[in-house]
């Protein structure tokens, strides 16, 4: 038996990853089962966004499987939570959006503030712990934060970003702004209560703020069809009326074009929408975890619809780049990533007095200190 998906015309089994360990989403004409390469891929937008898209995805990439191994060297300590697998979540939204809209996450928060513009050395030097980081070394892995590029950070208590995300869009309404604020979140988070408050919120005075829930299968460890009878988690939005979508999160085109119609709609002063991204995670829930709860074959069935790739493919296929110009961009973000290294690992530690700084906006509030 099956049900048509996104509406595309794809066909998938009335099986989900939360009912065995098995492919999340089995798709009838081997989505899952081989990578889009092995067709010709349509050109649907510009040389230069395939490019971007091609970039920036690849340098989330290298950045965290360089943070993985310098996590095993002991040179990134505490938790960190890679984001390889996912990063047609953050190039899709960043490339559908304004430069002046809001952005907040949860924790696993390395790659949007790559995707946005963030330095990478900034960010490195923050997982290092050193004072040259993003938050000056206070809030390593789980807190990264850019005011400049508008990304107000990564969140390690689940689901306290959601009504933070929700905040950051009203006050762009009560500013009068076209602006929006989307706030991204894990398939946990949703059974928050503060979910369903924002939600609520949100939809009732009309918020300018996307909602995404980062669905990849599993809470840390545990898969949603064990958490919830609701396991097409997109539908939560449309108890509170909230126009609410799935949308295949492996292919950076589908987010873009579903973060593009939520943002017009939000610009146009119809409120909230919430989005489900279908997608994976490669690595553990953290670099702590032994990943038990899923079969290798499983991780290997979702590679063959690797993102990176299937822009790579469309982009090869289409002649939109040559095979110099991909190398060209494989070895500048090899570069970035290893000055990223380099800068982090030559930058200071913060001094003592530094636990004082950044604590207060008056430089003079009476805090207590020896």
């Amino acid at each position: 038996m099956f049900f048509t998906i996104f509406g595309k015309g794809l066909k998938i089994a009335l099986i989900s990853l939360y009912l065995s360990p098995k492919l999340a989403y089995f798709i009838e004409y081997g989505m899952a089962k081989k990578s889009s390469s092995t067709s010709k891929s349509k050109v649907k937008y510009s040389k230069e966004t395939y490019h971007n898209w091609f970039e920036s995805m690849l340098l989330m990439r290298r950045f965290e499987e360089k943070a993985g191994q310098l996590y095993g060297q002991q040179k990134i300590r505490g938790f960190c939570h890679l984001y390889i697998g996912q990063e047609a979540c953050a190039a899709g939204a960043i490339s559908a959006l304004e430069k002046e809209d809001k952005w907040i996450t949860a924790y696993r928060c390395h790659a949007t503030p790559l995707g946005l513009g963030t330095d990478p050395g900034a960010i490195m030097a923050e997982l290092f712990g050193k004072a040259t980081g993003t938050t000056k070394g206070k809030g390593g892995s789980m807190h990264i934060f850019d005011k400049s590029k508008n990304f107000a950070g990564g969140h390690a208590i689940v689901g306290a970003q959601i009504p933070m995300g929700l905040g950051l869009g009203f006050a762009e309404k009560y500013k009068g702004t076209k602006n929006l604020s989307i706030c991204f979140m894990g398939d946990g988070a949703v059974r928050q209560g503060a979910f369903h408050e924002s939600l609520n919120l949100a939809m009732l005075y009309k918020t300018p703020v996307i909602f995404v829930i980062e669905n990849n299968g599993y809470a840390m460890g545990t898969s949603v069809k064990r958490s919830s009878n609701v396991d097409e988690l997109y539908k939560l939005g449309e108890s509170y009326e909230i126009p609410s979508f799935p949308v295949d999160a492996m292919n950076v085109e589908e987010v873009h074009e579903a973060v593009k119609e939520a943002a017009e709609r939000a610009r146009k002063g119809d409120g909230p929408t919430l989005l489900e991204f279908r997608t994976y995670r490669y690595k553990g829930h953290s670099m702590s975890d032994p990943q038990k709860y899923r079969t290798k074959e499983e991780v290997e069935e979702y590679k063959q619809r690797d993102p990176i790739e299937q822009v790579r493919a469309t982009i090869v296929d289409n002649q939109i780049l040559t095979e110099d110009e991909i190398k060209e961009i494989e070895a500048k973000v090899k570069k970035q990533v290893a000055d990223a290294v380099k800068f982090a690992e030559e930058s200071p530690w913060p001094e003592g007095e530094d636990a004082f700084k950044d604590v207060y906006m008056e430089d003079d509030y009476p805090f207590v200190r020896e």
